[in-house]
């Protein structure tokens, strides 16, 4: 029987593959509304959080951790943690046998309450979401602002109400296990190379961004950037209203720049004007489309374009995305550890012009860095090496013609010798085009302990 309330849950043999932060939160919910829970994590338990054990232990949950369950059969339900792949051995045994596999965010959508703003793209989630629940909360909205950004959806959809909005980041992990799933409004923003370790082509990689508006209806709205041909043909295949944004094109219909001003081109050929986007106080071209799908989501969601005009005009930026965290000895130090993939940190180098002194490398995730060596003509000064990539993006930049990098042993050493060769003017940049995880638990944890490095130096 398919799992479609909370009413539902209760008996279910639940398997929650995955004890990170999505994985906990599932597990949890999943216990409260009464199913029979098991969890699995190819941690051992030695590796656990204690407080974590302590409350599968008061709850009987039976833990596979370091192991995987033998008999698959046994399981009603497979929720999957986003960094876990569907194509498990253990994953399709329990598939061949019955067992629905869904995500997270699917089973939040399920059984909770609220209405969905979807955003997804390789590079600019994480801003645009944060950007659009602040509009959303300044129109007086009740919003939760959930998902890839750090809060399980499932915390909050159990909590909130019908007319409630969750503003949700999604990935591409994420996406890959919905079924019914259905914003209001969807978004993509940009598709570029990345998670090819997982997704091998750009083709699967494409089909899953995707399925963010797979299940929409006509009647609700797919935002898209025009100016990015392969979120353009990934549109063809929706059937949402399709609203383009721009940064570059004049458009008949959609959010776009004309001349100084941020325009909305209506259904009727309305033209309303928002802003300048000269008043945005976030960085970069890629920061100006982060605002134009932003304002594309809220405007087509029937936010008052006031409203959207006073959020875009204040709003900061995020944390790990741009933040200049201190300027010493008028030497300014940038913390870009959400560059996770080349384009992002591409993106982090335009934006920031000239005279960096950029850190990079990481955890491998099967990226090409050529076009990542290629940014730095003009505007990389020095490059400094840590992690897993460190001698793949030396011999890229090397291939290249640049031969002014160095590998160190760790992010302190980093700092330290950006600081000892920066000259008054220049920017430090850590924006590492790469993932955290070869040395990390997450971009987070890098960008705090990139702070703590650069707030040393002042010791």
């Amino acid at each position: 029987m398919s799992i479609n309330s909370e009413a539902d849950i209760r008996g279910k043999r639940i398997l929650v593959v995955g004890m990170g932060k999505s994985g906990k939160a599932a597990a949890q919910a999943m216990v409260k509304l009464g199913a029979d829970v098991s969890v699995q994590d190819n941690k051992a338990k030695d590796s656990m959080d204690p407080q974590l054990l302590t409350f599968l232990g008061d709850k009987s949950v039976k833990c596979y951790l370091g192991c995987e369950p033998e008999d698959m059969s046994a399981f009603d339900m497979l929720i999957l943690s986003p960094g876990v792949s569907p194509e498990l051995d253990f994953i399709k045994k329990a598939q061949a046998a019955g067992a629905e596999i869904i995500g997270e965010l699917e089973i939040a959508y399920r059984i909770g309450h609220g209405r969905y703003v979807a955003i997804t793209g390789t590079n600019g989630k994480t801003t645009t979401t944060t950007l659009v629940g602040e509009i959303y909360k300044a129109a007086g909205r009740k919003t939760y602002v959930v998902g890839n950004i750090g809060v399980a959806v499932i915390s909050k959809a159990l909590a909130a109400e019908d007319d409630s909005w969750l503003v949700t980041e999604t990935s591409s992990f994420q996406l890959e296990t919905i079924s019914e799933f259905r914003p209001e409004v969807s978004a993509i923003l940009n598709l570029t190379p990345d998670h090819m370790d997982r997704h091998k082509t750009m083709e699967n990689y494409g089909r899953a961004k995707a399925a963010i508006f797979r299940n929409q209806t006509p009647d609700q709205y797919c935002i898209i950037n025009y100016d990015d041909a392969e979120c353009m043909k990934l549109a063809a295949d929706c059937r949402a209203r399709v609203v383009p944004f721009s940064r570059k094109t004049t458009l008949d219909f959609g959010v776009f720049v004309d001349g100084d001003t941020i325009i909305v081109k209506d259904e009727e050929g309305q033209i309303t004007e928002i802003c300048r986007p000269a008043e945005l106080k976030i960085p970069g071209a890629h920061n100006l489309e982060n605002a134009l799908a932003a304002c594309a989501i809220a405007f087509f969601g029937g936010i008052p374009a006031d409203v959207i005009a006073r959020v875009l005009r204040s709003f900061g930026g995020v944390e790990h995305r741009l933040e200049l965290c201190n300027t010493i000895d008028d030497i300014r130090f940038v913390n870009d550890s959400k560059g996770t993939n080349p384009d992002a940190s591409i993106k982090a180098i335009e934006a920031m012009k000239e005279n960096i002194i950029l850190i990079a490398g990481g955890y491998d995730k099967d990226a090409s860095f050529d076009e990542f060596v290629a940014s730095f003509e003009g505007r990389v000064k020095t490059l400094l090496l840590l992690g897993k990539t460190a001698t793949k993006i030396k011999n890229a930049a090397e291939n290249a013609g640049f031969t002014d990098s160095i590998i160190l042993k760790d992010m302190e050493a980093c700092v330290r010798e950006a600081y000892r060769i920066a000259q008054p003017g220049d920017v430090v940049l850590l924006s590492p085009a790469c993932a955290s995880w070869d040395m990390y638990t997450s971009f987070e944890q890098r960008g705090e302990h990139f702070k703590s490095c650069v707030r040393a130096l002042e010791r």
